[in-house]
């Protein structure tokens, strides 16, 4: 028998993993910088908060850790090339089969502008 945990208690868990992870991170980037950079370029040795900044920075800066990006861009690549292969058509049956999912209203047909 599978025992559950509450919602509460998995979101705790995961903050404990997240900042695990990213104090185990500044300890790396902390030691690999003063391992690295001073012999190097001749830089300062920097702290554990600064290798924290750091890493912050480059998140900002570069928006990811590098890694895989995941299924979403393939899955969103894939059906941008179905789309363009559709024809009028196809595209309106594929909205409207959308509209009916999702219960929305159809928009107002809009005039072309010239």
């Amino acid at each position: 028998m599978k025992r559950y945990l509450p919602r509460g208690v998995k979101i705790a868990l995961f903050a404990l993993l997240a900042l695990a992870i990213l104090a185990l991170l500044g300890v790396v980037v902390m030691s690999l910088w003063n391992w690295l950079i001073p012999a190097i370029f001749g830089w300062k040795i920097i702290g554990y908060w600064q290798a924290i900044g750091l890493i912050v920075l480059c998140r900002l800066l570069f928006g990811r850790f590098g890694g895989p990006r995941g299924r979403a861009g393939f899955a969103r690549h894939r059906m941008r090339e179905r789309w363009e292969q559709m024809t009028p058509e196809e595209r309106q049956r594929l909205r409207q089969s959308f509209r009916a999912c999702w219960g929305q209203a159809a928009p107002p047909e809009s005039s072309p502008s010239a």
